[in-house]
């Protein structure tokens, strides 16, 4: 079955990487939901994507340079706060499996915390771009599963997977051929493409065989499952 990945929630739909959207991918009946986390300047772990808060948010600087309680008074849009990763795993925890990606090295320590406070290790993935954080969660916490992000598509994508002991691999769906998919099974790996919003090209991806789809719209991909008879 292919999972239905909602990205930064319903991110087509409500503002991204708020609880709100969150909810709204849990409505809507996603089997997954990703969201980012950076790192205050006081050390604490928010919700955002980007390194500044100018796209998602009313206020203007760097994440890294602002505290927390700077960042919390922040209108993330229709009102919503910028939320911590504890918050959302209080949403998700026991209803649906949380992707969090690490966008900066400092937010993995407080990131384990969280998971780990929270007994939380069979309900998250953590993946990132940044692929040695992800073999220092698996030293960490091995209980704790992982996924390599990649933009492009390396020679030795496999090998990259497997030294850092990644679970799946998660692609640029443009970068993604049946080939590829079918090598990745057979290495063991799970694949995911990201961030597929064209009926077109879910249905592409699907028949491809891929074992998820992260999405800014869930609710299109749930229908096109349910019409082919996925759901």
């Amino acid at each position: 079955m292919v999972r239905v990945i909602g990205h930064r929630g319903a991110a087509g739909l409500e503002p991204e990487n708020t609880l709100r959207s969150i909810k709204r991918a849990i409505d809507l009946g996603a089997d997954e939901v990703e969201v980012d986390v950076r790192v205050t300047r006081d050390g604490h772990l928010v919700v955002i994507h980007d390194e500044t808060v100018e796209r998602t948010t009313d206020g203007h600087g760097y994440v890294k340079d602002l505290t927390f309680n700077e960042i919390r008074r922040l209108d993330a849009g229709l009102g919503e706060a910028v939320p911590t990763l504890e918050e959302v795993l209080n949403l998700t925890q026991g209803i649906l499996v949380l992707n969090v990606e690490l966008k900066v090295p400092e937010a993995l320590r407080p990131t384990l915390r969280v998971i780990e406070e929270k007994n939380a290790e069979s309900d998250v993935v953590v993946i990132s771009f940044i692929h040695d954080l992800l073999g220092e969660i698996h030293r960490l916490n091995p209980q704790i599963e992982t996924g390599a992000l990649f933009s492009a598509v390396p020679d030795d994508i496999f090998v990259r997977a497997s030294e850092v002991h990644a679970k799946g691999i998660y692609i640029q769906y443009r970068n993604v051929n049946a080939e590829l998919v079918e090598e990745a099974h057979r290495e063991g790996l799970k694949i995911g493409v990201w961030t597929v919003n064209s009926v077109e090209e879910m249905r592409r991806m699907i028949r491809m065989g891929v074992d998820a789809v992260t999405t800014d719209r869930p609710d299109i991909l749930i229908n096109l499952l349910r019409s082919m008879g996925l759901r």
